[in-house]
């Protein structure tokens, strides 16, 4: 499935602060944004309000024709498992499991069958180069090596869009450039959007369009030096 993602009029507040003021966007199908800024500008608070982890205080986020906030938990969860894949700083893989079984995970909730899921994550693991370590668990590989499994994981729904919370941040230079290559280059050759959040402005020209926020609103949108 491929659609658009549309915020509209946002805003969300904790406590009677105001984290987002009033912001509204679309990412087309298949774009690949930075969401950028300082700490506390609201660029990781926007992120989960466009993956409909966060509810906004005021305003919507639209996937399509489908307004987030109008769905019952259960349905929003749902549409996440489906259509969303995450990419986090810490990978977040479940240690007792192998690489090949975090990577089948959230293909097996969607309904897909063990060995169907299975055979995908193969598949993914071997285009990132890591096929040798499908029986090894996260603890036995090294940090760059388990945040490619965190990407295949997030790709194995075959999702239309991936959220990544600054996926580069906990590696060093070089490992996070092989990351970034390999993430933009499969979402590339997916059609999915990637949606990123990185103060890393080496990271961001990974990306066709920047969107840097500050003090809760869109202080600058633009594309990026060899976008598609």
């Amino acid at each position: 499935m491929t659609h658009s993602l549309r915020v509209s009029d946002i805003t969300k507040d904790y406590g009677g602060h105001d984290v987002l003021t009033g912001i509204s966007l679309t990412i087309n199908a298949g774009e690949t944004v930075a969401i950028m800024g300082p700490s506390g500008s609201g660029k990781s608070t926007l992120l989960h309000c466009m993956s409909g982890v966060l509810t906004p205080t005021h305003g919507h986020v639209y996937f399509g024709d489908t307004r987030l906030s109008a769905l019952p938990d259960h349905q929003r969860s749902r549409l996440r498992l489906k259509h969303f894949g995450f990419v986090f700083q810490d990978g977040q893989l479940l240690p007792e499991l192998s690489n090949l079984e975090n990577i089948a995970l959230p293909a097996l909730l969607t309904g897909l069958s063990r060995k169907a899921a299975r055979q995908r994550a193969q598949h993914l693991l071997d285009q990132l180069g890591l096929g040798d370590i499908a029986e090894r668990r996260p603890a036995e590989i090294s940090g760059g090596q388990a945040q490619r499994v965190a990407i295949a994981r997030a790709l194995a729904p075959e999702p239309a869009i991936v959220f990544a919370d600054e996926p580069t941040g906990a590696l060093d230079q070089g490992t996070g450039h092989e990351v970034m290559q390999l993430l933009t280059a499969l979402v590339q050759r997916s059609g999915t959007s990637l949606i990123m959040v990185t103060h890393d402005v080496q990271v961001a020209q990974w990306l066709e369009r920047r969107v840097e926020i500050r003090d809760g609103i869109i202080h600058d949108d633009r594309l990026l030096r060899g976008a598609r």
